[in-house]
């Protein structure tokens, strides 16, 4: 499926759709690199470092109020944002961090450099509406009982929702036609909508659970994943997340904070490009 993920690259984009050859439209917000640190000096590696292991352990702490997670979250994205536009700060990044963090810091770097190899952004701004989320209490549930029936571990929902539209931040059709939280084609809605609303987090959510059950999930995700987007970038990136998630459900709970960035421009809730 192809998706809005083409259009964003420069930061960690937004990827594919659901069954098809990868387009990525990359929204950079969704997949998006994320950007300097808020409120840090995002010129020093030392404050950077700093601040992600700060953030990261604060986000595991059970002690952390959920209430926190949604600034750290945004917090977070802006910190691997300047990670991605400082390639040379990244090796002292990953040792610089505490060791019970560090497998998640490898993998948020590794998933924005796969989705960096997918197309970039276009000059012009896509026809977007940006729009506030689904609570993440909503999309939790909704993930778990899309994986339930299916077989499919929740935590692969949630990251092709991460990558796809920023947890449905993002509304508009690709240039390919995709369309709604998880970026169905049309063609491929008919075969695992069941007869579901294609804007719906619900309906979409269940539908990319049976598409990925039927081309191999949970036996084979990487051939389940492809069929969603044929990039093994693609794959990569949302296998990295979904570890990230796996680990920790609060993970989660920070991603779902990210914010919708067109290569540098932030695009914010609200924005509109009719």
């Amino acid at each position: 499926m192809r998706s809005l993920a083409a259009a964003l690259t420069a930061a960690l984009v937004f990827a594919g759709c659901a069954g098809r050859p990868s387009a990525v439209a990359r929204l950079g917000g969704v997949l998006t690199a994320p950007s300097p640190a808020v409120g840090a000096a995002v010129d020093s590696p030392t404050v950077v470092i700093a601040t992600l292991a700060a953030v990261e352990t604060s986000i595991r702490d059970p002690s952390t109020p959920g209430a926190d997670l949604d600034r750290l979250g945004r917090q977070e994205q802006e910190l691997y944002r300047a990670l991605f536009a400082h390639p040379d700060w990244q090796p002292a990044a990953v040792a610089g961090v505490p060791s019970a963090v560090r497998p998640a810091v490898e993998a948020n770097l590794a998933a924005a450099a796969e989705l960096a190899r997918l197309s970039g952004p276009k000059p012009e701004l896509p026809h977007w509406r940006v729009v506030t989320p689904a609570p993440a209490a909503s999309l939790v549930a909704y993930y778990k009982r899309a994986g339930a029936a299916s077989g499919v571990a929740w935590p692969y929902l949630a990251a092709i929702n991460l990558v796809e539209t920023r947890m449905g931040r993002i509304r508009g059709a690709s240039s390919a036609g995709a369309q709604g939280p998880m970026q169905f084609l049309p063609s491929t809605w008919a075969i695992y909508g069941a007869g579901g609303d294609i804007n719906s987090e619900h309906d979409a959510i269940a539908a990319a659970a049976r598409l990925l059950r039927a081309n191999g999930a949970p036996k084979d995700m990487a051939r389940a994943l492809l069929a969603y987007n044929n990039s093994k970038h693609y794959v990569n990136a949302v296998t990295a997340y979904a570890g990230v998630i796996a680990a920790d459900e609060r993970a989660y709970v920070a991603y779902h904070a990210w914010q919708v960035y067109y290569g540098d421009r932030l695009l914010p809730e609200g924005f509109t490009n009719p």
